[in-house]
């Protein structure tokens, strides 16, 4: 009998590590969101103003490229448009997130040419994030972006501690986009281009 009862302990044990696992990875990779809307935390992303040394119209064409235009192989990998409308696309964003795990999101994107991207998170870690980029003209043939956002999760305290971690990575991974798209606009054209 204590053999048994042993037996059924170590199989609880296992058990419950394997859900926990499975739970965890879901979690992390986007397949799983928990949405209840119970004890639901917003907190913001951003604010994050960024200005450009090129026109308003080319770091939009930057920011849309992804979507409205021909993905380069690298950008393919991370960004793959699933369904496409007039001013709108359905879209999965790929991000790895350590090891072999990679966080799968889907959102829509909407385009209001030429001064504002908005986005909503359909799918992800967190059941929700709306955020948008707006682009602005300055001093000539200047742009301001600028980027804010809301990232919200359920579960009270421990949803707002996995919104901390969610929106560390989420606000790291935007800085990183604003940054190539700046690097990109600001690069000086090469005769014959």
């Amino acid at each position: 009998m204590t053999l048994f009862i042993a037996l059924l302990i170590i199989a609880a044990v296992v058990i419950g590590i394997a859900t926990v696992t499975a739970i965890y990875v879901g979690t992390v990779t986007g397949a799983l969101t928990v949405d209840t809307g119970w004890g639901r935390r917003l907190r913001p992303l951003g604010p994050l103003t960024v200005d450009i040394a090129a026109d308003r119209d080319t770091v939009y064409a930057l920011l849309t490229q992804p979507y409205l235009g021909r993905a380069t192989r690298a950008l393919r990998e991370k960004v793959h448009v699933l369904e496409r409308a007039t001013d709108m696309v359905l879209a999965a964003h790929r991000t790895p997130i350590g090891g072999r795990l990679t966080a799968v999101t889907v959102e829509t994107v909407r385009f209001t040419s030429p001064e504002r991207i908005d986005f909503r998170l359909l799918r992800g870690p967190v059941p929700h994030v709306v955020e948008h980029f707006t682009l602005s003209s300055i001093d000539g043939d200047g742009t301001r972006l600028e980027y804010h956002g809301e990232l919200g999760t359920d579960g009270w305290s421990l949803g707002a501690w996995w919104g901390l971690i969610v929106a560390r990575r989420w606000q790291a991974a935007v800085e990183a986009t604003v940054e190539s798209v700046r690097a990109e606009a600001e690069r000086p054209t090469r005769p014959g281009r």
